[in-house]
């Protein structure tokens, strides 16, 4: 991984903090002032104005820092993103599942959202620290991404959301929980009792989710860039709008057979970098003597970037195409 030319300003990092956690905040109220279902055409512009905002971003890091800086944010942007749009896929088996009112997905979002930012946040301050104290844990940053990719070939994401019923069963064992939704409320009252919700529910179950997707990201963007506020930033960014890209793509994305395919190359490809940053860094007794291992290569930011948008682009052109190609044999027969 490339050294910086220049140091971000603090006066910058501070202002980007207040300004994403202002715009948070008003996409926040926003969704809890106006329970709807947002128009195609409404979560286009949405999620048009995010991915501008976050260009503009990249480029005012070309302006404070450097070249680099701004690369590396993009990279990291697009693979947080990328992963972000996974996770999309079982927001949408969770909400089908407890048959949440189209009407308050919006709000369901978002929280799930802040939450996600929240476990985010940890583990990056978590993961900054190991790797400042301890060189080694890129080697098993680089294994457990390629475990991550195995895993997103062969696994559901059915059989994922499988995995964490076991939670529900737990919650409604001990919390009196009724079946019936009281608009957004989380609680409500039965029969002169106060009883939760199935909101509670599917905030646990979305919690859930966020957190084997934040184990999953985290280590996936050190693996481009060490600098936690470019981290920070490229996670804030690549969860802003995907609430409104949830209405967007709708039954689309359930569709877009192979996009976990693009999405275990790239988290392959990371682990494969990790693993080469590694051994540049090496300190470990059993390998190389515990010397820095020189013929290992170390792949660019600029390497990377093409990469991941490469995977992306070819995954989603070919869900689409089958889309088209299923079309047409459904016409025919």
């Amino acid at each position: 991984m490339e050294l910086m030319e220049a140091a971000l300003p603090a006066w910058f990092e501070i202002t980007s903090f207040v300004v994403l956690l202002l715009i948070l905040a008003a996409d926040l109220v926003l969704a809890y002032k106006r329970p709807h279902i947002p128009s195609t055409r409404e979560s286009a512009l949405w999620v048009s104005f995010y991915v501008v905002l976050a260009l503009i971003f990249a480029g005012l890091m070309l302006w404070q820092g450097s070249v680099d800086h701004a690369a590396e944010f993009i990279a990291g942007w697009v693979t947080e993103y990328s992963l972000s749009i996974d996770n999309l896929f079982v927001f949408v088996i969770i909400m089908a599942r407890f048959s949440v009112p189209r009407k308050y997905q919006q709000e369901i979002l978002m929280v799930g959202i802040i939450i996600a930012l929240v476990l985010r946040g940890v583990f990056i301050l978590l993961g900054a620290q190991l790797i400042e104290n301890f060189s080694w844990i890129f080697y098993i940053f680089g294994a457990f991404l390629l475990y991550t990719a195995v895993r997103q070939v062969f696994e559901t994401h059915d059989d994922m959301e499988e995995t964490e019923s076991g939670v529900i069963r737990f919650l409604r064992k001990r919390i009196p929980i009724t079946n019936e939704f009281d608009g957004a409320k989380l609680r409500t009252v039965i029969d002169g009792k106060k009883v939760f919700t199935p909101i509670l529910v599917v905030f646990m179950a979305i919690g859930t989710t966020d957190l084997v997707f934040a184990l999953d990201s985290i280590p996936a963007i050190f693996g481009i860039t060490q600098d936690p506020f470019i981290v920070f930033t490229a996670n804030v960014f690549a969860l802003m709008g995907l609430r409104q890209l949830y209405f967007l793509l709708g039954d689309l994305i359930d569709k877009l057979e192979y996009l976990h395919y693009g999405i275990a190359f790239i988290l392959a490809f990371i682990g494969v970098k990790l693993f080469f940053h590694a051994l540049h860094e090496n300190e470990v007794p059993f390998i190389n003597g515990g010397q820095k291992v020189e013929w290992a290569p170390e792949i660019s930011t600029w390497t990377s970037l093409a990469v991941i948008l490469s995977a992306m682009a070819v995954a989603v052109a070919a869900s689409l195409i089958k889309i088209r190609v299923d079309a047409r044999k459904q016409v025919k027969s």
